[in-house]
């Protein structure tokens, strides 16, 4: 892990080439940062990439915040994951209008599913874990998603800190069974090969809780459009202010999926709270997505909606972009919770050459619930999921409804407060939400 931590660290110090001059640490002109994508997820495993991220500051008049900013990246990791983006932003090439366009590709050969309504599908870790006798495989939990997506939104002023938001783009999803043939083709050991055995997605399938529509996925466009409440001192790393938002997105159908056609609801809080200048910050974010009104496909539902793309993966609830500790899309539901508390602190800061870095460390609680979940009736034992047949009628409601909570430690290391290296250790409250007492992610940025 050491390593994993010093590379990007010293390649950034490296290859950082400045074309600007320095104004007591002001960025001006362009800077070109030029990392490996070397990162580690406890869902994903290690990944191995190049990325770039280039800044334009002009004058410097605005720093920290930049006048264009373009990004790319190409990276796989050990799981069979894989994340090819390129994305512009700016909020100076349209005079008083912030762009932000995204282009990603998503390959997945071994996505998680883990059922319906978080706690009302049973998690057995047995099942994928080869060492246990009732091991089915470990492709028993998965399923194969790649998912296309591209994007265009703009924001605009409406007052001071008030903007409207309007965007629209298009989800391309291509699901279906794991392809064990494929992924066996990867390896020459038998002990490591995986058995060609029925998956939970495949019950889901049989038993009618995915339809034979959405079982191999779809193309949606969707526009979407909302109101931002922002006050914070700046975009990257902001010290104190407030960021709120509420948005509806209309998601289309097209071919096979042309009924699934659904508006969802999205509301969003984030508070920055300056304790002690910017050393000590408290940070939390609240966050909901409803199904308003028509049929969603389930592939929709692992989706977490955004007015603007400012990351490359969005998934719904569990793991590193929502719920540390959680198992990714362990919460999948048609309408959904969460939240993030964090205590950031700058513990050390160092000037290296031009670059000012500092060492901060954050711990934090996650959490994320189930607020509309999926009618099921299954019985199927292989599902798990209900504590009753009729999800219309549960005795135990507040297992269905309670909270899914994980926390833990972050280590943050950034350069000129743009590039950030995010260390974090998590756990999980509830052995139903993982078995595994440590995991760990190392990633680009704070999570919010």
């Amino acid at each position: 892990m050491k390593k994993t931590l010093i590379l990007p660290l010293l390649l950034t110090c490296a290859l950082t080439l400045s074309a600007q001059e320095e104004t007591r640490h002001v960025r001006q002109g362009w800077t070109f940062g030029l990392l490996p994508s070397v990162a580690y997820d406890a869902d994903l495993g290690f990944q191995y990439g190049a990325l770039t991220n280039i800044y334009y500051f002009g004058d410097g008049s605005t720093y920290p915040e930049y006048l264009h900013s373009f990004y790319a990246e190409a990276a796989y990791t050990t799981k069979h994951f894989g994340l090819f983006r390129f994305s512009y932003d700016s909020k100076h090439l349209i005079p008083k209008h912030r762009l932000s366009v995204d282009l990603t590709y998503l390959p997945d050969r071994m996505c998680d599913f883990y059922g319906f309504n978080g706690y009302q599908s049973e998690y057995i870790a047995a099942y994928s874990n080869q060492d246990d006798a009732a091991y089915i495989s470990r492709a028993y939990y998965k399923y194969h998603r790649d998912l296309f997506r591209f994007s265009a939104d703009l924001q605009g002023s409406i007052t001071n800190d008030l903007y409207w938001n309007a965007g629209i783009g298009l989800l391309h999803f291509n699901v279906g069974p794991v392809d064990i043939d494929r992924l066996n083709s990867f390896t020459k050991n038998e002990e490591n090969m995986l058995p060609d055995t029925v998956t939970l997605f495949d019950y889901y399938v049989a038993d009618g809780y995915i339809s034979p529509a959405e079982a191999n996925g779809g193309s949606h466009p969707y526009l979407h459009g909302g109101v931002t409440y922002d006050t914070r001192d700046r975009l990257q790393n902001p010290t104190r202010g407030i960021h709120a938002d509420a948005f509806v997105t209309y998601y289309a159908g097209i071919g096979n999926m042309k009924d699934y056609n659904n508006l969802k609801l999205n509301l969003g809080f984030r508070h920055y709270v300056s304790i002690y200048k910017d050393r000590v910050i408290f940070a939390y974010r609240l966050g909901s997505q409803i199904n308003l009104a028509g049929e969603c496909p389930f592939y929709l539902n692992t989706y977490l909606n955004q007015l603007y793309m400012q990351r490359v993966v969005y998934e719904g609830l569990g793991g590193a972009n929502s719920v540390r500790g959680i198992m990714r899309n362990r919460i999948l539901a048609p309408g959904v919770a969460f939240a993030n508390v964090e205590l950031r602190t700058r513990v050390a800061s160092l000037k290296v050459g031009k670059n000012m870095f500092y060492l901060g460390l954050v711990p934090f609680l996650d959490a994320g619930m189930v607020v509309q979940p999926y009618r099921m009736v299954s019985h199927n034992p292989h599902i798990g999921a209900p504590v009753t047949d009729d999800m219309t009628n549960i005795d135990n409601v507040n297992r269905l409804y309670m909270p899914h909570l994980g926390g833990g430690l972050g280590l943050k290391v950034a350069m000129n407060d743009n590039f950030v290296l995010s260390v974090d250790w998590a756990t999980a409250f509830d052995k139903q939400d993982n078995s595994k007492f440590s995991n760990l992610y190392i990633k680009m940025g704070y999570m919010f």
